[in-house]
């Protein structure tokens, strides 16, 4: 034991304190100390200055078990640190790489990728349709309506089933990612009623839960909280009760 305890190679922890542990329990707060022959040489942080004490009283084992243990905790935590801002740094990059006019881009890999605008038409319940322009300011619908988009699926796919968008708006709006239902060959955006008296518009749609985080003026970062099924969804942009939606459709396969 003795010949252990003089071996051990001095202590340097510059700025980190410790504490010196002794055998009856007790503990010195030192920022160093060092074994020569049967005494410990320590700097004391409670009195500014440097003591000594005899190798038996301490209990160095202690002491080395707890310096080691927080050097391994320091070390993970500048770990995390370098990961984390390599993580921003990335961010960065890929958020200067979204293209300035307003839409919906997919995160695929390294590149970003532009979802087109689907167009969309009114499907009413005596099957008369009519295309829905995004910039008409009063959509024509009757009591009962759906909101659709030709064909079944999309010819946008995304590889992942967590996929990450950034959605660029010109204007605050609401936003989100819905999963899209299925009406003879074509794809329901939403269900349109119209309440009979007070004509109050009312849109049904099947939203998925999503994370959303704001990057940039009026650009967000959006991905589902948890991954999506197979089937057709579609990014959207809306006004609720104005059935005046851009939808920038994609698949999952």
């Amino acid at each position: 034991m003795r010949k252990l305890l003089v071996g051990l190679l001095p202590v340097l922890l510059l700025a980190a304190n410790f504490k010196l542990y002794l055998k009856d329990g007790n503990w010195h707060v030192a920022r160093e100390y060092k074994v020569e022959g049967d005494r410990v040489r320590f700097y004391s942080v409670e009195r500014s200055e440097w003591e000594e004490i005899p190798v038996e009283l301490t209990d160095l084992k202690r002491t080395e078990a707890e310096i080691k243990e927080h050097a391994e905790a320091r070390k993970e935590q500048t770990r995390l640190i370098d990961e984390e801002e390599k993580a921003e740094r990335a961010a960065a990059r890929e958020i200067s790489n979204v293209p300035q006019d307003p839409g919906v881009y997919y995160v695929d890999g390294k590149d970003i990728r532009a979802l087109k605008p689907a167009e969309a038409k009114m499907n009413s319940k005596n099957r008369k349709r009519s295309i829905l322009k995004i910039i008409t300011p009063i959509p024509v619908i009757t009591d009962k309506s759906t909101l659709e988009i030709d064909g079944e699926t999309s010819a946008f796919t995304v590889k992942s089933s967590t996929p990450e968008f950034y959605f660029r708006l010109s204007a605050p709006e609401r936003f989100t990612i819905i999963r899209l239902g299925m009406n003879k060959g074509n794809r329901v955006v939403e269900k349109v009623d119209v309440i009979p008296v007070s004509k109050e518009i009312v849109e049904t749609r099947e939203e998925v839960e999503i994370f959303r985080r704001q990057v940039g003026d009026q650009l967000y970062k959006i991905w589902p909280m948890a991954p999506l099924p197979p089937g057709e969804y579609a990014a959207i942009e809306y006004t609720e009760g104005k059935v005046n939606a851009q939808i920038f459709d994609f698949s999952v396969k």
